[in-house]
């Protein structure tokens, strides 16, 4: 499948680098958020990078920095070309600065969605089956500019009942950021934490493969956990998928060339869709800043930017 693609990108993009008023860019640089361990996550765009150098006539690189903040910094600094983002990442950097970078694709669920959710979970022996029986106890965020990870469940699990907030020692013993969704999972897991939030979409009856896409799917390929150790305990409301953003400044040619390769990636190598769209996915489809607006107005409410 990949000499198809290459291939079939030959014919185009490899004749010259990609141009845009006469100034052709020299690299493309990939973002790619936290949530696991740096090196899975860059494994899991290897095939990604191939098909863009192959695309644009470039070499391409991807960048897997230690947190979320990492990437906004890049595409707000101009250091990052491209990224898929979550919905609160997306609100950040647009916060920041709208002309920074446009939303051009969204990932499309199993069922034809767009949304996830973020989703409250711990140990099948810890007895919790509930935030109901989360009072007193170490309660886990991955990342501050998370959505599942942080500004959704943030906002809902205060209105499932009087009493919850997010301060350490108010009805939970004590609040902690993990750092990731990986992390969280892992810290769950192992008993560090007694519960924490994380992401899944396509809530289908397979909690034993970790649903069809997310960070609990991801961790069950990589082994690191067997979901009947596990117990889902809360769910938010639906989440719009994060958004394929790129630079706005890209050459238009660079921006189309991208936009197509991630749009046909899951047709033209399922394989290398699962791993960048973390799970199972009927690929994806245009998106504009409009469908995040209330993800942007939670955000600057909740956080301020």
């Amino acid at each position: 499948m990949k000499k198809f693609i290459a291939a079939a990108l030959a014919t185009t993009a490899l004749v010259a680098p990609a141009f845009a008023d006469g100034h052709a860019i020299t690299e493309f640089r990939i973002g790619v958020l936290g949530g696991e361990n740096a090196q899975d996550r860059m494994n899991s765009y290897a095939c990604l990078q191939e098909y863009a150098t192959e695309a644009l006539g470039v070499e391409t690189k991807i960048f897997a920095p230690a947190d979320y903040n990492g990437v906004i910094q890049g595409l707000l600094g101009g250091t990052i070309d491209m990224a898929w983002l979550g919905a609160s990442a997306y609100a950040a950097t647009y916060l920041q600065d709208p002309e920074a970078v446009e939303p051009v694709l969204v990932k499309v669920n199993l069922d034809g969605s767009i949304g996830y959710h973020s989703i409250g979970f711990a140990r099948a022996d810890s007895g919790i089956t509930s935030l109901d029986d989360m009072q007193g106890k170490v309660f886990g965020f991955g990342d501050p500019n998370s959505t599942s990870g942080y500004l959704i469940p943030s906002i809902e699990i205060p209105q499932y009942k009087d009493g919850i907030t997010m301060e350490s020692g108010d009805y939970f013993g004590e609040v902690k950021f993990t750092g990731g969704h990986e992390q969280t999972i892992i810290a769950v897991n192992n008993g560090d934490i007694d519960g924490g939030v994380t992401w899944a979409a396509g809530l289908n009856d397979n909690w034993e493969d970790g649903y069809d896409s997310g960070a609990l799917r991801k961790a069950v390929d990589a082994g690191l956990v067997d979901m009947n150790d596990l117990v889902q305990i809360w769910k938010s409301a639906v989440i719009p998928e994060g958004p394929v953003v790129l630079r706005k400044t890209l050459p238009a040619d660079v921006k189309a060339k991208m936009i197509t390769l991630v749009d046909d990636l899951h047709e033209n190598d399922p394989e290398c869709g699962y791993g960048v769209f973390s799970g199972d996915g009927l690929g994806a489809q245009p998106v504009t800043h409009e469908t995040y607006i209330s993800i942007v107005e939670a955000r600057k409410a909740k956080i301020g930017g």
